[in-house]
């Protein structure tokens, strides 16, 4: 009698919830609430603004002055990159963001003197993304790369 065939099933994908830029995400978030205003929402009802599906997106103008909730919760999402790349590396992470009222500019990540993410942003009223899953990808992938490059350049970043 064969043995019967034993059905491997790949492992399901881990939440976007359970990585770990999210959870520094939802904690920059949960710090702010001085009052427990949102106590009792979730962590997914929390990050809520940051996704802009294409319904949400095609209801915002093409040009556009962003507000300042807007730059608020861009900061939180720069500031839950850097407190990521702390706690893997141990090196302390500055963050400096310089924008224009038209929602043009940088964000700078430091290490020490070395700049381990730099980007430019634009068309800042329109922040956000389409999925959970693609917001984590996006927060996952700029703590990697700061890694990587505290990892290229160890000396430049323990410098302070």
């Amino acid at each position: 009698m064969p043995e019967a065939a034993v059905l491997e099933t790949a492992p399901a994908a881990p939440s976007p919830m359970e990585t770990g830029f999210i959870k520094e995400l939802v904690k920059q978030w949960r710090a702010q609430d001085t009052h427990g205003t949102w106590e009792r929402k979730s962590d997914e009802d929390l990050l809520e603004p940051y996704i802009l599906d294409k319904e949400k997106r095609k209801t915002i103008p093409i040009i556009g002055d962003p507000d300042p909730e807007t730059l608020w919760r861009m900061e939180l999402y720069y500031n839950a990159i850097g407190l990521a790349i702390e706690r893997a590396s141990g090196i302390m992470v500055s963050p400096m963001m310089k924008m224009s009222h038209e929602g043009f500019g940088r964000q700078i990540l430091t290490a020490g003197r070395l700049i381990v993410l730099n980007k430019q942003l634009r068309d800042v009223h329109r922040f956000g993304f389409p999925t959970m899953e693609k917001l984590a990808e996006e927060g996952e992938k700029a703590v990697a790369a700061a890694l990587a490059m505290i990892e290229s350049y160890p000396e430049v970043a323990r410098y302070g």
